[in-house]
């Protein structure tokens, strides 16, 4: 399988050392930097805003993908696009109408992703499918790092890849949650081609972080 990315979350890094963390992922092979901001409102845990990623920008050139757990969201989508966000993903539920967000975040030149919890149909973007960059397909319920990967997501990532093939859209399907050295050919075989992963990368072969992107690319 060709074209298969990876983004690295950074909320397994080291808080304490984000920027060298980020330039030992880009130095590891990593085609983006993954980035969770949880507000304790929508999910129950606080991570970072814009200002840190804005301090974060000058560490690298590789796509940061900003994955907003935040509600309401629509009125901070401006901030983390200035702040340095390449890719802007949100959840349906976050707003007040997805198409108006998701056309914010098209007139700030910025790609559009939008995001699908474990129990969020498909059905819930149909609409607006043809307008986004990428669908991160959530196989946990979004606020902590480390979760057990739910393997009943597997089908709707089949089933989101034969609408893709079928209308000849484009977006990519990324992947978060759980995702491990032994469930990650069958993520990549069911249709996705971004995986993001934390633990895995950080914590496998002993930190060893250019090993554990190579793997998670050798389907």
């Amino acid at each position: 399988m060709k074209n298969i990315k990876i983004s690295p979350s950074i909320l397994s890094a080291d808080f304490s050392q984000l920027g060298n963390e980020i330039k030992r992922l880009e130095n590891g092979g990593a085609d983006m930097i993954h980035v969770d901001v949880m507000d304790g409102h929508f999910v129950p845990n606080l991570t970072i805003g814009p200002p840190v990623i804005s301090n974060l920008r000058k560490y690298t050139k590789l796509p940061f993908d900003v994955h907003l757990m935040i509600s309401p969201v629509h009125k901070y989508i401006k901030d983390f696009a200035e702040a340095g966000a390449d890719i802007i993903t949100i959840h349906p539920e976050a707003t007040d109408k997805l198409e108006d967000s998701i056309n914010l975040i098209k007139k700030l030149n910025k790609k559009i992703g939008v995001s699908l919890n474990p129990n969020t149909e498909i059905n819930t973007i149909i609409n607006q499918i043809e307008n986004i960059d990428l669908i991160l397909i959530m196989s946990v319920f979004p606020g902590f790092g480390g979760q057990k990967f739910i393997p009943e997501v597997i089908d709707k990532i089949k089933d989101l890849k034969k609408i893709k093939e079928k209308n000849n859209y484009n977006f990519d399907i990324e992947v978060d949650g759980g995702v491990n050295f032994s469930n990650f050919k069958e993520v990549l075989e069911a249709g996705a081609n971004i995986l993001v992963s934390g633990t895995t990368i950080f914590k496998e072969n002993n930190g060893n972080i250019k090993k554990n992107i190579e793997i998670l690319k050798s389907i």
